[in-house]
This record gives structure tokens, sequence and C-alpha cells, in this order.
């Protein structure tokens, strides 16, 4: 009788592994508003992510997918599907849809200029001494889409913003700079690489930085909900922890101009937080 119970057991935990191994994949959704790319020309690069991610996490192979979304709406369609369990996305995105979707921060994001980010805000040179001289333009940048996250984290620290501004979204900031530089009444936001290869530009000499924000959290991987078992969680937090120390994994960071994951600042994004609720975001946040 004792033989037949475990035989019986084997054959429940064995069942359970095969069930496991043939389960649909997670998904990690990468979402990045006005950076370059597309999700189909960043397929062979996400493969190579997830396949690296999983491999350090030790999770069997194939059990991860990755994707990746230029735009605001495509990385919020991509979230609400039941697969997703992770999303690595920038700050304003995170302040902006962290709450509808139950994005649990878990590790920041390094890239080539640090896990902070400074943004700053350019105009044309004489054109704007303080914050209410800009009563009628229009300040546009990558972080447009979150209106609060540029009147509170960003510029929140330089003064209030006139009413009248208008808060846009671009993903071509050399242009915006060059009307900028023409005299029309438009400020860019500039993040810090950007900000560094302003003096290269042929009409560098008429813009100036205006305002600096303070140092920011760049990027945050995430999970969503609980979707993800906590166990599962703390091998792929771990696992990513190490991700960059291997060949492959350095590779798939590197093609993702990543240069590894580092534990969270947690008082630094509640600070985020604060500014950005303090600035009039919120869960309420109006989906675009």
């Amino acid at each position: 009788m004792m033989k037949g119970m475990m035989a019986g057991v084997l054959l429940i935990v064995a069942l359970g592994l095969v069930a496991a191994a043939g389960a649909a994949p997670r998904t990690v959704v990468i979402c990045a508003p006005g950076f370059p790319g597309d999700t189909e020309a960043a397929r062979t690069t996400m493969e190579a992510f997830a396949r690296a991610a999983a491999g350090a996490a030790n999770w069997p192979e194939g059990s991860l997918n990755a994707v990746y979304h230029q735009t605001e709406q495509g990385g919020l369609e991509r979230l609400a599907g039941d697969d997703a369990v992770l999303a690595i996305v920038p700050l304003p995105f995170f302040l902006r849809h962290g709450e509808r979707f139950d994005l649990r921060p878990a590790l920041q994001i390094e890239n080539t200029t640090g896990t902070e980010e400074i943004w700053s805000l350019a105009a044309r040179r004489g054109a704007v001494a303080s914050p209410e001289a800009l009563a009628g333009w229009e300040i546009t940048g990558r972080p447009g889409y979150a209106p609060a996250f540029v009147r509170g984290p960003v510029l929140g620290g330089w003064g209030p913003l006139p009413a009248g501004v208008r808060i846009t979204a671009t993903v071509s900031v050399l242009g915006a700079l060059r009307r900028a530089a023409a005299g029309e009444q438009v400020a860019v936001l500039l993040d810090a690489a950007q900000t560094a290869s302003l003096p290269s530009l042929p009409f560098a000499g008429d813009l100036e930085i205006v305002a600096t924000s303070g140092r920011l959290p760049g990027g945050v991987l995430c999970t969503v909900g609980d979707r993800l078992p906590a166990a599962e969680v703390d091998s792929m937090v771990a696992g990513l922890l190490d991700l960059h120390r291997s060949p492959a994994g350095e590779e798939a960071l590197a093609a993702m101009r990543l240069k590894r994951f580092r534990k969270l600042d947690a008082p630094a994004l509640e600070a985020a937080r604060r500014a950005y609720r303090a600035a009039g975001g919120g869960a309420a946040d109006p989906a675009p």
C-alpha cells in the first residue's frame, strides 16, 4: 500500500513538472516612449534578453518572453495582457501608470549615464529668466506625455510653471531645439545624454540651459501586481542583479543600451512620487 501511495505522489509531482514546462511563457514588457526603434526591429534584441534573463534566474528555457514598445499606448495595451508579469519602464511612465497596473518597483536600471537622470530645460538664449516667462509657451520633450512629471519632479524645484504652459511629448528633440533656436516660444527638455550633446549643435550658441532638475531615478524594473509568485520574483531579481557578469547577459544589456540592474533606491523613488502627486499627478491620471 505504501509503495502505491509513493507511486501516486511521484506521478502527481511528475505531472506538475510537465505542466510547468509546458506553461505559456511569461512576458517582460519594456516600454520607453520617445525612444528610438519599434517592436519588430527590437525583436532579436528582446529574444536575446529574455534568454539571458531566464538563464540568470534559473528559469526553464523558453519560459520568458520580452517585448519592446516605443509608444505609451502600445506599452499600456501590452501590460493589460495576463502574461505580462514584469515591466521595464522610465520614471515618468511608472509615476503616471504605476498605480493603474499595480507596478511594484524591484530594481533600478543603470544606463551609460548611471542609475539617475538629470533633466535640463533648453530655450532661446536670453528669452527665459524665470518660470513666469514661460506663460503661453510650449515645453516639449521625451517625458512630456506625463505633464505632472514635468511640473513636479523635473521643474518643481525651479518654481511653479504658469497655468497656460502647454506640455507636449516629442520624439524629435533635435527638431524642437531648432524651433527654439529660431525664436519660437518653445523650451525643450533634455536628458543627461542630450544635454551633453547640446554644445555640438551648429546652433548651440542660440540656446541656453535655463533650469535643471535634481537627480532622479531613471528606469525601473517592476513586477505587475502579484501575477508572479514571490519565489520567482526573488529568483528573477537575484538573476538580473548578476546578469551583467555573464558574456550573454552583458551582450544583451549592451544591445538595449543598458549597463546593469541595481538595487532600488526606495527613498529617491518615494520623493519623486511625492513631487509628482504635489504637481497634480496620481492614480486618476487619464489614459492616453
